[in-house]
Parts: structure tokens; C-alpha cells; sequence
């Protein structure tokens, strides 16, 4: 028997952002209509691999939800859902 699946396990994505403040302008090269909700996670500070990730929440012209985050440490930017 195996371990727990993982879900929604984030996949790489090419985002297109703002130069100011870092807002997606383009998803995969899908426009992005609006910003719903935008958050800072900061944890594993105190060891010597921290976790730094801006998530947004977003709509697309198309009319899809996407929660996609930007890893602060590496530049990556990766599709939550």
C-alpha cells in the first residue's frame, strides 16, 4: 500500500508581470481580468530552506479561476489550481 496522494500539486507556469508590483498581467498567455485575492506565506524561516511564496488569486478573460503563487527564493512562478 501506498502513501496519501498529494492534491493539487502546483505544476511550473509561465506568468507575464508587472515590472512595479509584481501583479500577473498574463497567464500561459491568457489574460488576466481581475485580481481576486493576493497573500504572502513566509514559514521554515529558522531553517536553512525557507519558504517564501505570493499567491494570487485570479480571474481570466476566459472567465477561469486560477490560484497561482511566485516563489520569492528561486523566481518560479507555479499553478496552485
Amino acid at each position: 500500500m501506498t502513501g496519501p496522494r498529494r492534491l493539487s500539486v502546483p505544476r511550473r507556469v509561465t506568468v507575464s508581470a508587472d515590472s512595479g508590483d509584481g501583479r500577473p498581467l498574463a497567464i500561459d498567455a491568457r489574460t488576466v481580468d481581475a485580481v481576486r485575492e493576493t497573500w504572502l506565506v513566509e514559514d521554515r524561516w529558522w531553517s536553512g530552506c525557507p519558504l517564501r511564496r505570493r499567491y494570487w488569486e485570479l480571474v481570466t478573460t476566459c472567465g477561469r479561476n486560477e490560484v497561482v503563487f511566485h516563489d520569492l527564493e528561486s523566481g518560479r512562478w507555479w499553478r496552485q489550481r
